[in-house]
């Protein structure tokens, strides 16, 4: 895809929406960058070109762009340090992290910002942050890229999907804080965002599963058992539209504790057999103790190791 032609495709989706240079942009680049991008005339790096597409509800994978040997090097840098997230190598991912942070430019927002983005999520698998210096952390991270950022008007800025994982992410630290309250609030307004902007989208794919899953999971936390069991329905079935079958297991375990509070038990065994088998498929080891427990305690079913 020449250059020319990627800008023209921003251009022409930022029109569609009725969005203006400086409303796209704005954390990202300079209104000039993106105007000289739309016409042709420069190319911005990849993880800012990226950056405009998830704002504009585009996918970020179907371009090509000429990368230099350090944007290969971070891109690199940056899947492995999610893997290491993913699979629970904290030792590895820091290191993998340090590196990454000598390669990305101080005035790189985005790579600084997924760079704090990673610290806390590898710190909270080892327990380094508490989830008040999470929230502090984060807040650093989305303000990067959103200067303006309100915790109170969430609805009120256009976000990258990257930024919509920043603020899931303030919403688990608020709830691992022990303010469910506070946390439902956040995905309450995070929901309509990623409704109004995502629902359609290519970046669905992983988004809405899991702000629906987040939130119907603190909804469950604040016995709100009825609005939580209808969200997870809708988590786990927008993982089998969007394929996203990690989240599956997830929605299916918080499905079935709300069905149980709600006098459902032969609803909720089904869907607590359902999360034990899918854990076993996928390998979710941590999701397999929890749907053990909750089983037994509740319906005092034993599952076979």
């Amino acid at each position: 895809m020449k250059n020319v032609f990627l800008g023209e495709y921003i251009k022409q989706r930022r029109l569609d929406l009725g969005l203006t240079q400086e409303q796209l942009c704005d954390g990202i680049c300079e209104p000039m960058t993106l105007s000289r991008l739309e016409n042709g005339k420069q190319t911005p790096s990849r993880n800012r070109i990226n950056a405009l597409l998830q704002r504009l509800g585009l996918p970020d994978d179907r371009y090509f762009a000429l990368l230099s040997k350090n944007e290969l090097e971070m891109e690199a840098l940056q899947k492995e340090i999610v893997a290491c997230n993913a699979t629970e190598k904290v030792p590895e991912g820091f290191e993998k992290l340090a590196q990454f942070e000598k390669l990305a430019d101080p005035d790189d927002q985005i790579a600084q910002q997924f760079a704090l983005r990673s610290r806390v999520l590898l710190g909270r698998l080892d327990g380094r942050y508490t989830p008040l210096e999470q929230i502090d952390l984060l807040m650093q991270a989305i303000r990067l890229t959103v200067p303006r950022f309100d915790l109170e008007s969430i609805e009120s800025f256009l976000y990258t999907k990257d930024e919509i994982t920043i603020i899931n992410q303030i919403g688990l630290a608020y709830s691992d804080a022990g303010q469910n309250k506070k946390a439902a609030e956040i995905y309450y307004q995070l929901l309509k965002y990623v409704r109004k902007h995502f629902k359609e989208t290519i970046t669905s794919i992983g988004v809405l599963p899991l702000v629906l899953y987040n939130y119907a999971r603190v909804l469950d936390l604040c016995g709100r058992y009825e609005e939580g069991a209808a969200l997870a329905k809708e988590g786990r079935e927008a993982c089998i539209q969007y394929g996203h079958y990690q989240v599956l297991p997830r929605c299916l375990e918080i499905e079935a504790e709300c069905r149980h509070f709600m006098g459902d038990d032969e609803i909720s065994k089904e869907l607590y057999y359902q999360s034990y088998y899918l854990c076993k498929v996928i390998g979710y080891q941590i999701g397999l103790e929890v749907v053990k427990k909750e089983a037994k305690e509740y319906l005092n079913i034993d599952f076979m190791s």
